[in-house]
C-alpha cells in the first residue's frame, strides 16, 4: 500500500476517540492483498484503524443505521433459497446483506443503491429486478451479480466482493486487485469477518 494511500487512512480515523480495532494488510507474492483485524503473519502491517462500536453497515458505501435482527428471521428463507439456485453460502449473502443495508429493504445510498442488497439501478436492470425495493427480487439480483463477479474473478472472494463494493472495472483497472481505495479496504475485511460469524450464527 503506498505511503500516501496509508497517511490517509490513519488521517481518517485520527479524530475517533472511541475504542478502537484494527485492520492490517499484506500484499503476497501473487500480489493480491490480505487484510485481517488478527494478524498471525509477520508481514501484516497496520492499514487501517476502525471504531469498535461501529455497526457493520458503517463501513460500507450504502449506509444504515445498523442490522435489524428481526427482518433478517424474515429474509433468512428467501437468502437461503437464493443461495442454493446460484451455489452461495446463505452466510456469505447475509455478511453482504448487514453490511450493505442492515436487513432494510427500504435503504437507499446517497448514490442511488437500493434495497437490501443495494443495487444501482444498471444492476437491477441488468439482472431483471424491476422493482429494487422488493426482497425478493433483489436478493435474487444481488446473489446473480455476487455469483457472477465470483465466477470473473476465480473464485477469489476479496476481489470479487471488492468488484461489488467498488465496481469490477476498478478491480479490473488495478491488475485484479484491490483498488486502494480506503472505503473497498474497509469494506472486504469487514464482510469476511460478518461471512465467518455468520458461518457460526444464522440458521
Amino acid at each position: 500500500m503506498p505511503l500516501s494511500l496509508l497517511g490517509l487512512l490513519v488521517c481518517l480515523c485520527a479524530t475517533c476517540n472511541e475504542a478502537r480495532s484494527d485492520i492490517y494488510m499484506y500484499t503476497d507474492a501473487n500480489g493480491t492483498p490480505n487484510f485481517s483485524n488478527v494478524p498471525t503473519d509477520a508481514r501484516y502491517v497496520l492499514s487501517l484503524r476502525t471504531d469498535q462500536s461501529m455497526e457493520p453497515t458503517k463501513f460500507a458505501v450504502h449506509r444504515s443505521n445498523g442490522i435489524n435482527l428481526s427482518q433478517q428471521k424474515i429474509f433468512t428463507p428467501e437468502i437461503n433459497r437464493v443461495a442454493s439456485i446460484y451455489h452461495l453460502d446463505p452466510a456469505l449473502l447475509h455478511a453482504v446483506i448487514a453490511t450493505e443495508s442492515g436487513y432494510d429493504a427500504r435503504a437507499v445510498s446517497g448514490k442511488g443503491a437500493m434495497g437490501l442488497m443495494q443495487l444501482m439501478p444498471e444492476t437491477a436492470r441488468h439482472y431483471g429486478a424491476s422493482d429494487p425495493f422488493d426482497p425478493g427480487q433483489n436478493i435474487q439480483a444481488g446473489a446473480q451479480h455476487l455469483s457472477s463477479l465470483l465466477q470473473r474473478f476465480g473464485n477469489n472472494l476479496q476481489l470479487a466482493l471488492a468488484a461489488y463494493n467498488s465496481g469490477e472495472a476498478n478491480v479490473v483497472k488495478y491488475g485484479d486487485r484491490i483498488p486502494p481505495f480506503p472505503e473497498t479496504a474497509a469494506y472486504v475485511p469487514r464482510v469476511i469477518g460478518l461471512y465467518k460469524r455468520y458461518q457460526r450464527e444464522v440458521r
